[in-house]
């Protein structure tokens, strides 16, 4: 057929747009509730949360931060911070019971109170103390969970209503303390490799509070941030100990410090923890969430850094609870050993501490600020989630030109907003091998952490004063 006209045809644009990577989000580690959840999440595997609610409904949720505790960090995240969204991985496994003998339990305003841990479940057996007859749930009882128990609640039509005592047997969950449960911990570390395939988000913070003190904990967190799926990056927030066998005084902190080998340019160092109210959290946890804040009001770049900036607390404490006076003094002290900490000072509660764990041994500037590291890790990330798709494309010059072009309209944008001082990418080589070698000049903002301002008596004001 002859074509008689004008036809117009649009072409894929030359210069590909950047997959930016995603930045301030989370993969949390630790143990939750899961006994309590309405659709509970798979063990040792990563979940997606946008909200409080959907938190509650994939983990549970309970205030014993102790025995649970990834609920510290949704509270932190999405009371607190009112950021979104973060990655969990629950290693609790409800497998794992602990079988609880029938005894006889009062009832009182047609209630039995189990404990928390308690699970609703097949070995849960209710039976009247005075025939040993048999309850059947839903017909019976109900069973639901509150804030602090397993409840219990005998319905109005059953022959069991008016009971005062039930001969009850049930299996409850083994939680575990710290050092039991860290091979679960180092297990879901690993499980970050699945963010990509399961939820579609590449975290680009890992933390495990309660548990990242312990220094098997650190060292995997630190070796999986340079190395998820073999080539993405993070960054971890670890805590180092304040309990009674670790730093009880600042001048402990930096001895603890390296005892653990909290030395790495991917980790950056929280002591001690804070409190909010009655709540106590590990400082890592808010940090995370006040990143998590910043990068959001930046459009998710991370060049900015979280020290003085606002924490959600009232009070530095240890483990223990016991407080923590921390002069401005011994804060600059812990900073320039490469430790993050907070101080109340001219604007409130704040984080205080620009440097990575490896300072002061690397001075590297891209290795020892903190938000000159991140902006690094963010930028290879970036680099990768958006040429993937190029991987086995035909090595031509268009190919070349195509990722330069992208490559330096991208980084001079971001100079544009001054989340970086400059940038640009130049080719090295192209190899027989199927390689083409790109090599990125990138400068971030380091933090201006210091103003000194000089102050002279000038009598010249004198003269012109007074005429």
């Amino acid at each position: 057929m002859v074509n008689h006209g004008v036809n117009a045809n649009e072409q894929a644009t030359s210069v590909s747009t950047p997959v930016v990577a995603t930045s301030g989000i989370p993969y949390f580690v630790g143990t939750a509730p899961i006994q309590s959840a309405e659709a509970p999440a798979a063990v040792n595997t990563p979940v997606l949360c946008t909200s409080w609610d959907d938190a509650v409904a994939a983990l549970g949720y309970s205030d014993d931060w102790e025995k649970y505790s990834l609920c510290e960090a949704m509270y932190s995240h999405f009371k607190l911070y009112a950021c979104q969204p973060v990655i969990f991985c629950n290693v609790l496994d409800t497998k794992t019971l602990e079988a609880v003998e029938a005894t006889d339990k009062d009832v009182s305003e047609h209630k039995v109170l189990l404990p928390f841990d308690a699970v609703d479940g097949e070995t849960l057996t209710v039976k009247t103390e005075s025939s040993g007859e048999a309850l059947k749930k839903n017909t019976d009882y109900a069973v639901y969970y509150s804030d602090k128990n397993l409840v219990l609640e005998l319905l109005e039509d059953s022959s069991a209503y008016d009971a005062e005592k039930l001969n009850i047997a049930y299996s409850k969950i083994k939680t575990g303390d710290a050092t039991t449960t860290k091979a679960a911990i180092v297990t879901g570390i690993e499980k970050v490799e699945l963010c990509l395939t399961k939820v579609g988000i590449l975290p680009d913070l890992i933390l495990a509070p309660r548990y990242s003190h312990l220094p098997e904990v650190a060292a995997v967190m630190a070796a999986k941030a340079e190395n998820i799926n073999g080539i993405f990056k993070a960054k971890v927030l670890v805590d180092i100990d304040s309990t009674a066998t670790g730093a009880t005084s600042y001048k402990d902190v930096l001895a603890v410090k390296n005892k653990n080998n909290i030395t790495d340019s991917t980790e950056i160092a929280c002591w001690p923890m804070i409190k909010l109210g009655d709540r106590k959290f590990h400082l890592s946890t808010q940090l995370a969430g006040l990143m998590a804040s910043i990068d959001t009001k930046n459009d998710g770049c991370p060049y900015e850094s979280p020290s003085n900036k606002n924490l959600k607390c009232d009070s530095l404490v240890l483990a223990d609870g016991t407080e923590v006076d921390l002069t401005l003094t011994e804060a600059n002290n812990l900073n320039s050993n490469g430790i993050v900490t907070a101080i109340n000072f001219v604007n409130g509660w704040t984080a205080w501490g620009n440097y990575t764990a490896c300072y002061p041994a690397n001075t590297d500037v891209k290795d020892y600020f903190i938000p000159v590291s991140r902006m690094f890790k963010w930028i290879d990330n970036t680099l990768i989630k958006t040429y993937w798709k190029k991987v086995d494309n035909p090595k031509n010059r268009r190919l070349v030109d195509t990722v330069l072009d992208a490559v330096n309209i991208w980084l001079n944008g971001l100079t544009g907003r001054e989340f970086l001082l400059g940038g640009r990418v130049e080719i090295l080589e192209v190899t027989s091998a199927g390689k083409i070698r790109f090599h990125i000049f990138a400068t971030p903002p380091d933090p201006a952490q210091e103003f000194d301002f000089i102050t002279e008596y000038d009598p010249e004001y004198v003269l012109s004063a007074l005429g």
